[in-house]
């Protein structure tokens, strides 16, 4: 059994310590973001019962099946999609997440704005960016991401604020962690949604606001 209390006491101190040594140690630390996707039912009530309030799934229909029901009995969890999102989801992602953190074509922010009135859940979002341009991954390239970025806040209303990225395996996030926080610089977004069990010590030195983490916090998933 993963010790879950202690995973997350040393990612903590860790998050910590790096923020308070890094350019951005006058801001609030970043949040972390505990990674549900696959994990087994008895970690997600460990972390719970520890005291975590902030988790991301990937996946829409898992993500209700898991929560519905722990959401009515803690109402100050914060859930996130960190994964992809169809288009005939976004009612029913509109519904259970607070956070949206996957916009990355125009088809889906339009079907999102379509569907936001007074009683989704839903009140932020974030644009993913493919700083890599990877063909298989998700995300809005980062040359076109200033005008996609304009189109969701001004012809949308979309309330956008902030980005995220997966940087490639095979390279150096640094540069791709860079690259996002000019992004987001220039276009006067203040969250930065970056870094992941691999990476996300470096994602602080560049400014995150909020690293994803699932291994390293919950332990191996049970594929």
């Amino acid at each position: 059994m993963e010790n879950i209390k202690e995973n997350r006491d040393v990612i903590l101190t860790k998050i910590k310590d790096i923020h308070k040594k890094s350019f951005f140690k006058n801001s609030v630390p970043p949040r972390l973001i505990a990674v549900s996707k696959k994990q087994e039912e008895y970690k997600i009530d460990d972390a719970i019962k520890i005291g975590h309030r902030f988790f991301g799934e990937n996946r829409v229909q898992e993500a209700i099946q898991r929560w519905e029901n722990r959401i009515k009995d803690y109402n100050n969890i914060e859930l996130r999609l960190i994964g992809p999102l169809q288009t005939n989801k976004v009612k029913q992602a509109l519904q259970i997440f607070n956070v949206i953190e996957t916009i990355d074509r125009e088809k889906l922010a339009k079907s999102i704005s379509d569907n936001i009135d007074d009683n989704i859940k839903t009140k932020s979002f974030y644009i993913q960016v493919n700083t890599g341009n990877e063909a298989q991954k998700a995300g809005i390239s980062a040359l076109e991401a200033d005008s996609f970025i304009e189109f969701c806040k001004n012809d949308l209303s979309l309330p956008i604020i902030g980005l995220m990225c997966i940087p490639p395996e095979n390279e150096e996030p640094a540069m791709h962690f860079s690259l996002l926080r000019k992004l987001a610089l220039k276009n006067n977004l203040a969250e930065l949604s970056m870094g992941m069990s691999n990476d996300f010590e470096e994602a602080i030195k560049f400014g995150a606001t909020s690293v994803r983490i699932g291994s390293k916090f919950f332990g191996n998933r049970n594929y």
